[in-house]
């Protein structure tokens, strides 16, 4: 074998066991497995945030025009329903109105649990092809998966709030602590 055919047998070796490899490390739907890792970021720092506060600081609000702080966490449980149903084109499991019915911390910090778990399960099962699919939204035709785009921009701006309202009250939020 001359060493130009021996060099291209190796390139060529080399070439499949490196697509391999990259094929392997490259998610198989990668917009959903970056909606679902945006999605983690928030869930992580509001759950840390509902289980780091005191119960009295559930009651904080800077002015009578905004929610609480337990109002805030609530809202967010309540929507975590909302947008991921939508986005699976499922009808909303959650029955209650979680601002109205979770009146202490342990109540909120459980629905904003069992709300995370039910997205997570609407990112894991979802495709790249199925976020493609066009659902109504507000009364606006959208993907499905800038649906879950919006909820983490949603979850984003809540989680702001909350960091307003600890700064206030001389906390950390738990997203400085990293």
């Amino acid at each position: 074998m001359t060493p130009l055919r021996i060099l291209t047998r190796s390139a060529l070796l080399l070439a499949l066991l490196t697509g391999t490899a990259l094929a392997q490390d490259a998610p198989t739907d990668p917009v959903m497995a970056s909606l679902k890792g945006l999605h983690g970021i928030t869930a992580t720092n509001l759950m840390r945030t509902a289980e780091m506060l005191d119960e009295d600081l559930y009651a904080y609000r800077p002015t009578e025009e905004v929610r609480t702080v337990g109002g805030l966490l609530a809202h967010v449980a309540n929507a975590q329903y909302m947008f991921c149903s939508s986005a699976a084109g499922e009808e909303n499991p959650n029955t209650q109105n979680i601002e109205e019915a979770a009146t202490t911390k342990a109540d909120i910090v459980a629905a904003l649990g069992a709300a995370f778990a039910y997205c997570e399960g609407v990112y894991d099962a979802m495709t790249d092809a199925q976020g493609a699919t066009v659902r109504s939204f507000f009364g606006n035709d959208m993907a499905a998966s800038g649906i879950l785009a919006f909820n983490s921009t949603h979850n984003f701006e809540h989680y702001g709030n909350l960091v307003t309202y600890m700064r206030m009250n001389g906390i950390t939020p738990p997203s400085s602590m990293q």
